[in-house]
């Protein structure tokens, strides 16, 4: 039986529970936050990214929050802001924002489960991929401009080009 039988054959829908199930099929380490949020660490080529899944029965939508530590200089935060905006611009669903206060890179998107729609663990398994994906698409160019001092134009070569392989 798969993930997805398992849960469409469960009484049981809730979104952070879903979430649970699959962090430990996934043999992820997690942190049931309280009954509506978990927090969890998946391992990247690049970094380990926490992760926050929080459903919001009120606004019905699942929130999902990929954050990465980063420290870049004080004199390339505009950089920094500038290739962010043009991974923005190359990405169909969710966004990156950069928290200065807590010095940390984050992936934000929140699913809206309207009506009385539920999900699935296929679409919240796809959701956090595609969340890590982002990050280590992209990681590598934040770091060129925050540390390499390439220009953010120059930094986004990397995440435009696919890699194969490792070196």
């Amino acid at each position: 039986m798969s993930l997805v039988e398992d849960f469409l054959s469960s009484d049981d829908q809730h979104p952070i529970d879903i979430v649970e199930t699959l962090a430990e099929w996934h043999d992820w380490e997690f942190d049931r936050v309280t009954d509506d949020q978990i927090a969890m660490a998946v391992e990247g080529q690049w970094r380990t990214y926490s992760l926050t899944l929080a459903w919001s029965a009120q606004d019905e939508t699942l929130r999902l929050i990929c954050t990465f530590e980063m420290e870049p200089p004080e004199g390339r935060i505009g950089a920094l802001y500038d290739v962010l905006n043009r991974c923005n611009d190359m990405v169909w669903t969710g966004a990156f924002t950069w928290w200065e206060e807590q010095k940390l890179m984050v992936w934000r998107y929140g699913l809206l489960l309207s009506g009385g729609q539920y999900v699935t663990a296929d679409q919240i398994d796809r959701l956090i991929a595609a969340a890590v994906a982002a990050a280590e698409r992209f990681y590598p160019a934040f770091q060129l401009v925050s540390w390499g001092g390439k220009a953010p134009a120059e930094a986004m070569n990397v995440a435009i080009a696919e890699a194969y392989g490792r070196a």
